[in-house]
């Protein structure tokens, strides 16, 4: 029997990919739609012994392929022989939610109508009658509640059993589509005739609500109530901040830390000795020893003892999108980004920044100017990414341990001020544009469907594992060589060509307090990849004499840092390092991102240029004023 081919469609916060990912589970596959920087997923699963393909379209207002989002699903849906397309509507919404729905019947797609949050809307007094709202509309209506297993069931049931052919639209809906024909047909401005088709949907829609759905008057809302004091007034942006620092405090010292110190005994101390004791007790060559103690699992090591951090600030920042918070923050940001000659709206972009820099910069195409998203563009690799995650949470455990999560706080708020900073500059001089209006949609608050945030964070953290098993290892590799060898062979490491290479970079430093070659060398190999900078490390000191005294001396900061680290850095001189590092050249990825979504090698070469001169004049001034004040 042929795989069932399901397509989802909705306005965004209509619970679609909650109903997604219970439909599919983690039998996802997620990529870009073609041409365009846009998640595409696709899932698949098996009911009463039929496959069912599952595709979760972008959410949208409407399908007049104005934006990316808008024509993918016009196309997608109109070019795709689809079994089956259901639409999700918020039923809390539902007046609204219906503008897109009668849009997909205006172009002739045959529609299931999935009425979800319908406990929502039962809260806030609507009543909806399906079997009136099928006869207004001519199409089946199915109820769900998106996270219940009995609402999964009963959409399989209907996928499986519904033969849409047997669907045609109502008269009133019929009449509508010829009237909306008729409205193109007139020779009208083009204004004038979308006055007109937006008029005569809202008049359908006000027929529909009239014959399907009744609503009582109740109390204010729990989220109307929350956002009193969450979203307006004067507390907003404390609780904001207080929030974001219970964020770093979870990651940092009550959960993702003792974790990853976990972790990191059982990887670069027992996983270590006991391959050393293995490949020597095999007979394995020294070098080919060396290559894979302190090459590959010295620098792989020394990266994944971080995961656990990732994984926890990628499931904090899941659950926070869950609840709706997240939308709130833009709006709690607008005032302060219009100042800086942007919207809010250009927070969602940079909050991804949090996570990848790379999908944060895709992410500046959901901005309506074409100021906004370059300035987004160009500001975000400024952002703490989760690469820069590791060099921080180093030197913050090892030169502040008893301030580290206080200091990690302080460096993702630096790398926020600068963006903002940034953004101004960029804004007032290089952009010069008329500001954009803000609309976005405040969805109600929830409980999140825990299901959909570990899936969300698995699929953010996964990035990272896969780096450390593709680029972070063949970086480590090449570190290793580059370490051990010169162009006479192999040598001592202080005589290899990182070691050369690093001298020449750590010249530009001598004013920071870290003109060192390891310095010099990790940061070098940072633009290939920020975590990078913590293998090269967890290389470079552990290629030297590891004894047991470098592992009590540098508990909190890992086994695979001898007392040398400690040696090279001061707390002042540690502090201009994490600064540089968190402002410095983005890394490649990120650079060839900016390139497709800019638009050419001259804004590469710009973001490349401003931002280490940005950092070197920056960190320079950390190290110069702290000094100054005796530190």
């Amino acid at each position: 029997m042929a795989t069932l081919a399901v397509a989802l469609t909705g306005n965004p916060n209509t619970g679609k990919s909650t109903i997604f990912n219970e439909l599919t589970g983690a039998r996802q596959k997620i990529g870009n739609w073609p041409g365009v920087t846009v998640d595409k997923k696709v899932g698949y699963t098996r009911y009463k012994d039929r496959a069912i393909s599952i595709v979760d379209l972008p959410g949208t207002y409407s399908v007049n392929a104005r934006s990316p989002e808008e024509k993918i699903v016009i196309d997608y849906l109109m070019n795709n022989k689809l079994d089956l397309v259901m639409d999700v509507v918020d039923s809390s919404n539902i007046e609204r939610n219906l503008f897109l729905t009668v849009q997909l019947l205006e172009q002739g797609i045959p529609l299931l109508i999935d009425l979800n949050m319908q406990d929502d809307a039962e809260r806030r007094g609507i009543r909806i009658d399906v079997k009136k709202l099928e006869e207004a509309i001519g199409m089946p209506v199915v109820e769900t509640v998106g996270r219940s297993s009995k609402s999964t069931r009963k959409l399989l049931d209907v996928f499986t059993d519904t033969v849409m052919s047997q669907y045609h639209v109502s008269a009133q809906v019929q009449e509508h589509i010829d009237r909306v024909q008729a409205i193109r047909a007139k020779d009208i401005p083009d204004s004038s005739k979308e006055e007109a088709l937006i008029e005569a949907r809202y008049e359908l829609i006000d027929k529909i609500m009239a014959q399907a759905v009744n609503t009582e008057h109740v109390s204010q809302s729990v989220s109307e109530k929350l956002d009193r004091y969450l979203a307006n007034g004067f507390l907003a942006l404390p609780i904001f901040l207080a929030i974001l620092y219970a964020v770093f405090q979870i990651t940092f010292t009550w959960i993702g830390q003792p974790i990853a110190d976990v972790l990191d005994d059982v990887i670069n101390t027992d996983f270590v000795a006991f391959m050393t004791d293995f490949l020597t007790d095999a007979g394995v060559a020294d070098w080919l020893v060396s290559l894979v103690c302190d090459g590959i699992i010295a620098g792989v090591g020394a990266v994944l003892t971080f995961v656990p951090l990732i994984f926890v600030l990628f499931f904090c920042l899941s659950f926070l999108d869950g609840t709706g918070y997240m939308a709130r923050i833009a709006f709690i940001m607008d005032p302060i980004m219009r100042r800086c000659g942007l919207t809010g709206k250009g927070v969602m972009p940079l909050m991804m920044g949090f996570g990848c820099g790379v999908p944060a910069i895709m992410g500046a195409r959901a901005l309506d100017s074409e100021k906004d998203r370059m300035v987004s563009i160009l500001v975000t690799p400024f952002l703490t990414c989760g690469a820069k995650l590791p060099i921080m949470a180093l030197f913050a455990a090892m030169f502040f341990p008893d301030q580290a999560a206080n200091v990690v706080f302080a460096m993702y708020i630096a790398g926020v001020v600068m963006a903002i900073v940034a953004a101004k500059c960029l804004g007032a001089t290089v952009f010069r544009d008329k500001g954009s209006t803000f609309l976005l949609e405040l969805p109600p608050y929830r409980l999140p469907d825990m299901k959909t945030v570990l899936l969300e964070t698995w699929d953010k953290g996964k990035g990272y594992l896969v780096k450390a098993g593709t680029i972070i290892f063949a970086a480590s590799v090449l570190l290793w060589v580059m370490s051990n060898y010169n162009f006479s062979g192999p040598c001592e490491i202080e005589d290899s060509i990182l070691a050369m290479l690093g001298s020449w970079m750590s010249q530009l430093f001598v004013f920071h307090g870290f003109a060192t070659w390891e310095a010099g060398a990790a940061l070098l190999s940072g633009i290939m990849a920020k975590e990078t900078v913590v293998a090269t490390m967890g290389i470079l000191y552990g290629a030297a004499d590891v004894s047991t005294e470098a592992e009590d001396a540098i508990e909190t900061a890992g086994a695979f840092m001898n007392t040398g680290m400690a040696t090279s850095f001061t707390a002042l001189s540690a502090l201009a390092f994490m600064v540089f590092s968190q402002l410095y050249t983005p890394c490649v990825t990120a650079l060839g991102t900016i390139k497709k979504e800019a638009g050419g090698w001259k804004w590469v070469a710009f973001s490349a240029v401003y931002m280490f001169v940005t950092a070197w004049l920056i960190s320079l001034l950390v190290y110069q004023i702290g000094r100054l004040l005796g530190f």
